[in-house]
């Protein structure tokens, strides 16, 4: 059984496995990605951790290929890096395919981030069921990914799915990184909570035993601490909101969400279901489940592997 190499290029983290067909993790291993010393020093880093895994087995022939996901906007035809925002410093422009190719002789597939993250979730995970489904990630930024009949939505050149970029409020502040205002990842990611945790703070005068983090500000919360309460409330009517706009506009089968702020647990969906469901148009509604990720922290680098077998069509 030939396995197939996944990378998950972050901008904290490069995580490197080699997976089976089954979506085991064989090997693995994880490096800092210290994207502020530029794109060629990530490349580097890259060559090097695939090669790592490859020197485990007896030859290159035991590998089948590599698998890529990126953070930014990639051109999955020809595996360059469309757009970055800040996170990676100058990996606009980026040939990720072409020099991982050339180096290693392999059939080489890169996507975006979370367009792999639904190709785990839809292979080994919550969307095994479902041929038509909203994937979202709610980490340090938000990322989307949309699933119709069973295929990756990807728009003209592999963009589709930003959803972390459609605005829930017109007046709301500008985002650093698209331009519009009011995304939602300016209020249900991390950065995002941090930041309305920040502004909350500034405007109390009270202690109140938590840090503008997302991690804090949340744990607060799930202890009944009020302002951290009203700031949550705050992140999951915006979430709602988005949610509810992404059901009326794809009909999904199931909106599936992972990340580190999905990862709060029961409470969280509770609630974000109630907000989801105070928004959305009956039959759309009830057509429609709000899921937690089944593969978790590993579906970046076990779905950019699983591309060498799926890539995106299932």
């Amino acid at each position: 059984m030939k396995h197939s190499i996944g990378v998950d290029i972050g901008g904290t983290k490069i995580q490197f496995a080699t997976v089976d067909p089954e979506g085991r993790i064989v090997h693995r291993h994880l490096i800092p990605t210290e994207a502020h010393l530029g794109p060629k020093q990530v490349m580097d880093k890259v060559m090097i951790g695939i090669d790592a895994l490859a020197s485990l087995y007896p030859s290159l022939n035991e590998i089948e290929g590599i698998g890529i996901g990126s953070a930014g906007q990639i051109n999955f035809r020809t595996g360059a890096v469309e757009f970055a925002g800040d996170t990676m410093p100058g990996w606009t422009g980026t040939e990720i395919r072409r020099d991982v190719e050339q180096r290693f002789r392999k059939p080489v597939y890169v996507d975006n981030d979370v367009n792999v993250i639904a190709v785990a979730e839809k292979v080994f995970g919550a969307g095994r069921n479902y041929n038509s489904f909203v994937c979202l990630a709610l980490g340090t930024g938000l990322g989307g990914a949309i699933v119709e009949a069973g295929q990756l939505v990807r728009g003209y050149f592999g963009g589709a799915g930003e959803l972390g970029h459609v605005s829930v409020d017109f007046n709301g502040p500008r985002c650093g990184s698209c331009g519009n205002n009011g995304c939602i990842e300016l209020y249900a990611s991390g950065t995002g909570i941090a930041r309305l945790g920040s502004i909350a703070l500034e405007g109390s005068s009270a202690e109140h035993g938590w840090e503008a983090n997302s991690r804090s500000i949340i744990q607060a919360w799930l202890q009944g601490e009020p302002l951290a309460a009203e700031v949550m409330d705050q992140v999951i009517r915006a979430l709602g909101a988005a949610i509810a706009g992404f059901i009326h506009m794809f009909n999904p089968e199931a909106v599936i969400i992972g990340g580190g702020v999905s990862e709060t647990g029961r409470v969280f969906f509770e609630r974000l279901d109630q907000a989801v469901q105070a928004r959305t148009s009956t039959a759309m509604y009830k057509a429609c489940k709000l899921l937690p990720a089944y593969v978790g922290a590993d579906a970046g680098v076990i779905g950019a592997a699983a591309q060498i077998w799926y890539h995106g069509d299932f």
